[in-house]
């Protein structure tokens, strides 16, 4: 797994950012798609996503297999928020190993926190997903949604061989429909899909991106 491109890689921060200025859109308010509540905040900008990006999630969801569900946990993060969880992660990192330099750390940290100036969740691109049944119950993965590879001895990783077959092949399922609809993958988070940012730009191979930070943008 060492060719793995992270967020952290120079030639995501060097992307050229053409913002479209698309609006964002509720997904409590699209009922294609079901919608998780766990990282619910008061304002609801957790169920946010760019127009775009609610429109593929429906497409995609077609695309499952009969009897699952896309079952969204978080779309639009704060900046002021990524820049929050990164700080605490690099911080976290420096006091569990204090001989690492602060260059260490960050790079560390962006395996699987992504730095604030890069990040696929302040655009409005990124969702991080799973799947669950018509009811509503989730089905087996392999680590939950968040885990890090620390924790999850890189479980997490889309491409780990380690899990069970029905969590591989889940994935499978997942990522089949993710792809019709037209996201990448982010590799170390199995959940975790984009469109329009500079991740996507860069993987697609398209010249620019064409989300930047949502900031500013109204429903």
């Amino acid at each position: 797994m060492t060719d793995l491109v992270l967020l952290s890689d120079p030639r995501i921060a060097a992307l050229v950012v053409k913002e479209c200025d698309e609006p964002l859109v509720d997904l409590r308010e699209v009922p294609a798609i079901r919608v998780d509540p766990r990282l619910a905040d008061a304002e609801g900008i957790f169920a946010h996503v760019r127009l775009t990006v609610a429109d593929r999630l429906v497409a995609a969801q077609t695309q499952l297999p009969r009897g699952l569900r896309l079952l969204v946990v978080e779309g639009l993060r704060p900046y002021t928020l990524q820049e929050r969880y990164f700080a605490e992660s690099c911080a976290g990192l420096h006091a569990a190993h204090p001989e690492w330099d602060e260059d260490r750390a960050w790079r560390e940290a962006a395996k699987y926190v992504s730095p604030p100036e890069v990040a696929p969740h302040v655009t409005g691109g990124a969702v991080d997903l799973t799947l669950c049944t018509d009811d509503g119950v989730e089905i087996p993965m392999g680590t939950q949604v968040n885990a890090t590879p620390p924790e999850s001895d890189e479980a997490c990783y889309t491409a780990f061989a380690g899990t069970s077959e029905e969590a591989r092949r889940n994935r499978r399922a997942l990522g089949s429909a993710m792809t019709s609809g037209g996201f990448v993958n982010y590799p170390t988070e199995w959940w975790h899909w984009s469109y329009g940012d500079r991740y996507w730009a860069f993987t697609t191979g398209a010249r620019y991106a064409i989300y930047g930070p949502a900031v500013g943008l109204r429903t």
